[in-house]
């Protein structure tokens, strides 16, 4: 549809009248192939298949193929008022989830702009599908915040293209001291991130490691968190076939089991010399599997985390078994082929285990169910994700004036929803209610000896504090009602089943924010060159920022340990430009973002195996943080560099080349040439050159194996 908002409707229906009645327009178009080429060879963030796949592109294989129409139509509707529309037909062969042709709201749009000129009194007005420029850094957004932008290409689409156009009113008076009011109500609309939906867009070349680490099919939470109650199912059906209690038979499956947590077993070794029992073995863990008796509990957790009971004794012969992950998701580190090699270290976690090795095998009862449709009647929870995000418009305004010494300025206001979108998880029953998470104390930490107080629950501090003394907590889940979620019920612990699976919910949604905005630029002389200083500050009130909790994420309480929290952000770029050798641009910026409400809360916890682990909390980037890089902190103040050259080029300056080179704290850096060059008034040749290189753990820097060089030409009809 082109119009979702009230909005937009409203706007919409007051074109629509004098658009039709209108005879004669003008038409022109612009026609454009854009083709781009990887430049180096190597993986890209969201790998498409699972753990163990290591095929990647290589360098020369085509990133983009995109053919792509502007066609642009105007006319006038009498002497005050004229109309504009903008369409973009395009299809692009290797566009990922949607982008190959038409998508709403992204820079993929096929109606991009739709609007009426008019003017009442002094107010000159712009009604329709439209973009709003309120900032003019290079290679960055601050003040432009009218509109949300599209991050399927990162930063690499000229700001015009990535720019969303959404529906507003824009009004503007202009005043007899050289001032300029402007007022906008603005639909609400969030920026595009690629990989950031249910499916993980697989395949975009430009999915950042904080998104694949929310949707991405092999990292991300959505696919881990079935995955790994899947395996929590394998353990409740092995408990209740006697695998902890020496083959005698044990309905209460896991729930007994609040004092032996995942590390517990992953350090243990384990006796398998009876079929169907894991009774612990004596001596330490042995890798090497040299006494057939003794296997390392590491070794058997993946085991059966990828194989499920496929293979072992009384499962049906020749069923795969459906709880098996097959190295699909990072459930466990796990090198070479055939499972190879398992690396077990909660001290540099990067597996889904790794990070949860204090979680008990009580609370992994909670994150299970019945499944009758599976040879062992036991199945995992699903995740599910909403999109909700309020109708209500956006609205503000900008003043731009001058003073006497030439120094212009702005003061910018917008009270708007974010336009970075945030996930929230819950965990919710099948009728959709939002359930509670208790953190149980275990009574005796013995393994096996669990006993759940349904009536107490712990802060986290008095969990923390309980950790310290060798007493794990389990995590369980209960409705308003008091019934508890699970394969089986806790508070019994006599078999009787539980509640029902809990679906583990993710909401997609917006934050509404103030933002108050200035701006300045004043021209000096230094000699004979001619410079402009520059600067924008903008300072958000409500924009919200990734906290992750170590201990929490350590003891299986996801909800809790991965939160989106409130924080105030001020940002400022100062910049100054200058003209060189005649006609040479060069401009150069200083940028930092200062986070008002930095969360750094260090810790350092045991593990029952002994080990040492990170559980600290603090605020994480929301651009890196991935299960490769111990869920990556951010910097309290991020300060990025850049320098733009930009110069016309041959003997009628018939063309133009650009570079913008921007430099990050932290070691990462992009580079984009790009140049364009008329042939005739109608055919344009353009061609560009992306660049990312640096530390993996950069925003820039983790997009290196996305490098690639575009080539294009442009056909101009009038």
């Amino acid at each position: 549809m082109f119009v979702k908002s009230p909005l937009g409707m409203a706007i919409a229906s007051l074109l629509i009248a004098p658009l039709c009645a209108q005879a004669e327009v003008e038409v022109s178009a612009e026609l454009k192939n854009e083709t781009a080429f990887f430049t180096k060879s190597g993986q890209v963030t969201g790998k498409p298949v699972g753990m163990l796949d290591n095929r990647e592109h290589d360098a020369g294989d085509l990133m983009k193929f995109e053919n792509s129409a502007r066609i642009f139509i105007n006319g006038d509707l009498g002497e005050r008022s004229s109309w504009h529309v903008e369409l973009r037909p395009v299809y692009d062969t290797e566009g990922v989830n949607g982008y190959q042709g038409h998508k709403s709201y992204t820079q993929n749009d096929y109606l991009r702009e739709a609007y009426i000129d008019t003017k009442v009194s002094d107010w000159y007005l712009r009604l329709g599908k439209q973009q709003v420029v309120w900032g003019t850094a290079d290679g960055i957004k601050l003040l432009d915040i009218i509109n949300p932008t599209d991050f399927r290409e990162l930063n690499q689409n000229a700001v015009e293209d990535a720019r969303i156009p959404v529906w507003m009113v824009n009004a503007e008076r202009n005043f007899d001291n050289g001032g300029n009011l402007q007022l906008i109500v603005s639909q609400a609309e969030e920026n595009k991130y690629p990989g950031l939906d249910p499916n993980g867009d697989s395949g975009q070349p430009f999915i950042a490691k904080g998104v694949d680490t929310i949707s991405g099919q092999v990292n991300g939470f959505y696919s881990i968190a079935p995955a790994l109650s899947n395996v929590a199912a394998t353990f409740n059906g092995a408990a209740m076939n006697g695998g902890f209690t020496g083959g005698v038979f044990n309905p209460a499956g896991l729930t007994p089991f609040g004092g032996l947590t995942v590390d517990g077993f992953a350090s243990s070794s384990w006796n398998i010399t009876t079929p169907g029992q894991l009774n612990p073995g004596a001596g330490a863990p042995d890798p090497s599997l040299t006494d057939p008796t003794n296997m390392p509990g590491f070794v058997l957790l993946n085991n059966f985390a990828q194989n499920g009971f496929t293979g072992q004794p009384g499962f049906p012969v020749g069923v795969v078994d459906p709880n098996g992950n097959y190295n699909t998701t990072n459930l466990l580190n796990v090198t070479g082929s055939n499972f190879g090699e398992v690396i077990w270290n909660p001290a540099g976690s990067t597996s889904a285990f790794e990070y949860m090795s204090n979680a008990t095998f009580a609370t992994f009862n909670s994150f299970t169910g019945f499944n009758p449709a599976n040879p062992t009647g036991l199945g995992g929870i699903q995740t599910s994700w909403e999109r909700d995000y309020s109708e209500k418009p956006n609205f503000g305004g900008r003043y731009r004036g001058s003073f006497d010494n030439g120094l212009n300025y702005s003061l910018n206001y917008f009270y708007h929803a974010s336009a970075n979108p945030i996930i929230d998880l819950s965990w919710r029953n099948a009728a959709g209610e939002t359930l509670t998470v208790q953190r149980a104390p275990t009574i005796n930490p013995a393994p096996g000896a669990f006993v759940p107080d349904a009536s107490q629950d712990l802060t986290r501090a008095q969990a923390r504090a309980n950790h310290d003394l060798g007493s794990p907590t389990t995590i369980l889940l209960h409705d308003a009602a008091g019934n508890y979620y699970g394969a089986l019920d806790p508070t019994l612990m006599d078999g009787t089943p539980g509640a029902g699976a809990p679906t583990l919910h993710f909401t997609e949604k917006a934050e509404r924010v103030h933002s108050f905005g200035t701006s300045f630029d004043y021209a000096v002389d230094a000699g004979s060159l001619p410079i402009v200083l520059r600067g924008e500050f903008l300072y958000d009130k409500g924009e919200r920022q990734p906290v992750v909790d170590k201990y929490l994420l350590s003891i299986g309480d996801l909800t809790n340990a991965l939160k989106m929290e409130e924080a105030d952000y001020f940002k400022y770029v100062l910049g100054a430009d200058v003209t060189i050798f005649t006609n040479l641009l060069v401009s150069a910026q200083f940028i930092q973002f200062r986070n008002l409400d930095y969360v750094d809360q260090p810790d350092t916890c045991g593990t029952q195996g002994g080990r040492t682990m990170d559980c600290s909390r603090y605020t994480a980037d929301f651009a890196t943080l991935h299960l490769s890089n111990g869920l990556n902190r951010a910097e309290k103040n991020k300060e990025f560099y850049s320098l733009f050259l930009s110069k016309p080029i041959g003997e009628s300056q018939l063309g133009r080349v650009n570079n913008i080179i921007i430099y990050e704290e932290g070691g990462g850096y992009w580079d984009r040439i790009d140049a364009e060059y008329s042939l005739t008034d109608q055919w344009i040749l353009t061609g560009e050159l992306n660049l990312y290189w640096g530390d993996e753990n950069t925003t820039f820097g983790q997009f290196e194996n996305s490098s690639n060089i575009q080539v294009g030409m442009k056909y101009i009809i009038e």
